[in-house]
């Protein structure tokens, strides 16, 4: 097996904030945003003081980041992993 980095997501003047509401889910943010659901990941660690990493579902009613400047962060996660 082999173990996945993540790389850090530095806060960006272009992320997007929302307030999670019922039935949002982090897969389904990723492909709203991304249109890819497997990045929910970066989603999760833009967020690591308010989401958990063990599921995809989140707290209603809090504010999280978006990070909007996704192919600097796929660049740095496929560096990490390479």
């Amino acid at each position: 097996l082999k173990n996945i980095k993540y790389p850090e997501i530095p806060v960006d003047i272009s992320d997007v904030y929302i307030i999670t509401r019922i039935g949002e889910r982090l897969d389904l943010l990723a492909n709203k945003y991304y249109q890819n659901p497997d990045l929910w990941w970066v989603i999760m660690k833009a967020n690591p003081d308010k989401l958990r990493r063990d599921s995809f579902f989140m707290p209603i009613g809090i504010q999280i980041r978006i990070p909007s400047d996704i192919e600097k962060i796929i660049d740095d996660f496929e560096r990490l992993n390479s």
